[in-house]
């Protein structure tokens, strides 16, 4: 004989609530005891019982599903971001759905106005090809928070890194160990607002606060933050016979890629050249040495968008525009050492 699939009201009996608490659970209410939530919990466990998300979904008008917008997941700060938005999501009741937009403006106003919004609950949208003249178009009619570097004081919720104040700390930290002469690599020309010109802003700050001359020679280029790129930029800085003794690459991947052609020029790391990543992705505990490097928090800049994403989605307030910063901290590992 088929057993009977259990119902809200047997949840409840058992769980010595009202079907209205059950419900409160199911749909990952904030306002419920942790105690109860935990009994609920476990009666819904015991009984095996499966929500009717169809039902729901028709009730209240949403889908219980949300979009992440990235430029791309080829990248190991992406993959892991994308990795993560999906995991707290699940912890919210929430499934995930990703869209790359390849980093072009164009592709990321398509997502911003695509029917596909009309079946998600909002979107978090990391912008890459996308200024600061584009902030009017993130007004949309649905939850929306925007993450990254590109834009800044927009009508919508925003998640972002401490850039400047991390990428100071990390120079700050190189400084601290007795490198003196300390390149860059991820630098875009005359890019001001962005990952590249904040992370230089940082740099310049704390050669200032050292009284270190800035040095533009030391200053290496990089399009695209792939190790490719990177390995390229450490072999230029080789190659114009520039002396410096620590590099600071803007995301990790840069820095993997420097350390690879260092290496195979024969430069020993840490010993005649320090280098700093930033991003604090996996691959970088493991490399060979290990990779010193900045952590941006993504933790809490994930856990920031979801919470302000379903707030919004919950909230029946036109909700004022908010700014988190996630914060930061240095990872030390075998790619720096005191030099003095």
């Amino acid at each position: 004989m088929t057993r009977k699939a259990a119902t809200v009201r047997d949840v409840a009996k058992l769980a010595g609530v009202s079907p209205k608490t059950v419900s409160n659970v199911v749909n990952m209410q904030a306002h419920v005891r942790s105690s109860t939530r935990a009994r609920v919990e476990a009666a819904i466990a015991a009984l095996g019982y499966q929500p009717n998300l169809t039902a729901r979904s028709l009730r209240s008008g949403r889908t219980r599903t949300i979009a992440l917008a990235l430029p791309e997941v080829n990248l190991d700060y992406f993959a892991e971001l994308a990795e993560a938005v999906i995991s707290c999501a699940e912890r919210y009741g929430f499934t995930v759905v990703i869209e790359l937009t390849g980093g072009h403006r164009e592709r990321e106003l398509n997502v911003l106005t695509s029917p596909r919004r009309l079946v998600t609950d909002g979107l978090i949208f990391s912008a890459l090809g996308m200024s600061q003249d584009d902030a009017e178009l993130l007004r949309r009619p649905y939850p929306l928070v925007l993450l990254g570097e590109r834009i800044f004081d927009g009508p919508t919720d925003h998640v972002t890194m401490h850039n400047v104040a991390a990428a100071r700390a990390g120079t700050e930290y190189l400084i601290k160990l007795g490198y003196r002469r300390i390149a860059v690599i991820g630098a875009h020309d005359k890019e001001v607002v962005g990952s590249a010109g904040l992370r230089l802003r940082g740099y310049r700050e704390a050669l200032d606060a050292a009284a270190m001359p800035f040095d533009p020679s030391l200053v290496g280029e990089a399009g695209p933050w792939h190790r490719r790129d990177g390995a390229a930029a450490a072999r230029q800085l080789l190659a114009s016979r520039v002396p410096f003794d620590a590099v600071f690459c803007f995301n990790d991947a840069l820095a993997l890629g420097a350390m690879r052609a260092l290496q195979e020029e024969g430069v020993r790391i840490p010993e005649q050249v320090g280098v700093l990543g930033f991003d604090n992705v996996d691959d970088g505990q493991y490399a060979v040495p290990s990779l010193t490097t900045v952590d941006p928090g993504m933790p809490q800049l994930v856990e920031s968008a979801i919470r302000l994403l379903i707030e919004r989605i919950d909230s029946e307030e036109d909700l004022p525009p908010r700014e988190v910063l996630a914060p930061f901290s240095i990872c030390e590992r075998e790619s720096t050492r005191a030099t003095r």
